[in-house]
């Protein structure tokens, strides 16, 4: 990764709270439909170049590089819009997905993946408990 100060503009980089590796998370969202596709890696430089190019940029943490999506693939995401979550450690990047976005040749990375959950069986299941109001009693001897 390359330190560049004048890549990003100083009011977003100051909005980002970075990991210990200078990273971000970022959600790759199908614009139209709200599929989360993938999940990818952003320091100042990949994010700066996803916001000024219209592509997708991360940076691959097993590599050490970064990598446009869709540059060796053909699989590219064009970028719609980007969003900083309210932490300030993820950003959601609406794209057009063209072809397959995991690496896999599946649709999204969470294909065929899900794990099993217990559903609640209606909707009483969702609410919490309430807490009983402890009754007074009397005191003895008095």
């Amino acid at each position: 990764m390359t330190n560049d100060p004048a890549s990003l503009d100083p009011a977003i980089a100051a909005r980002l709270k970075r990991d210990a590796h200078g990273l971000v998370a970022a959600i790759i969202q199908q614009h139209d439909t709200g599929e989360v596709l993938m999940l990818g890696w952003m320091d100042e430089v990949a994010l700066h170049r996803t916001l000024t190019t219209g592509r997708v940029t991360f940076w691959s943490r097993s590599r050490g590089e970064y990598w446009r999506k869709g540059d060796t693939s053909g699989h590219i995401q064009l970028v719609r819009s980007v969003a900083i979550d309210c932490d300030g450690d993820a950003v959601l990047v609406g794209v057009d997905q063209v072809g397959a976005a995991c690496h896999t040749g599946a649709h999204t990375c969470f294909d065929g993946r899900a794990l099993p959950v217990p559903l609640p069986t209606a909707v009483a299941d969702t609410q919490p408990t309430p807490t009983p109001t402890p009754t007074p009693t009397p005191m003895a001897g008095r």
